[in-house]
């Protein structure tokens, strides 16, 4: 097993592991930081449930490796909220009922927050 010691910003905080080369981001977010509000789906990058932001990009967790992320700055849907007020988008999604069964929510928010941050003021076009 191949090891890399990486250093990563996520939600503003710093964090240093070392991580297996092959892990991805998704279970280095789940399973090393305990961060579990990013789900995975269909494993191949297409139902975008593990959505993340990096360096304000939004990018599917399941397709990178942890390893690459080194010097990076992630967002994860952990980092929305202000403690246990949610954030105007997560209002949004509980006020209008979006929600569904919330799987795929953490992906929906990510997707969203980048695209909001791109266009503030989309028309309904």
């Amino acid at each position: 097993m191949i090891e890399r010691t990486i250093r990563v910003t996520v939600n503003g905080r710093p964090y240093e592991k070392t991580v297996e080369v092959r892990k991805t981001l998704a279970d280095f977010l789940r399973d090393d930081l305990d961060l579990t509000g990013t789900h995975l789906g269909c494993e191949h990058g297409v139902c975008g449930a593990c959505t993340v932001v990096v360096d304000g990009a939004a990018v599917r967790s399941c397709l990178l490796f942890a390893a690459q992320m080194h010097g990076h700055a992630i967002e994860t849907v952990e980092g929305l909220a202000d403690g246990e007020t949610l954030n105007p988008l997560q209002e949004a999604f509980r006020e209008h009922h979006g929600l569904q069964c919330g799987f795929c929510t953490p992906g929906f928010l990510m997707t969203l927050t980048c695209f909001l941050r791109e266009c503030p003021n989309p028309s309904e076009a």
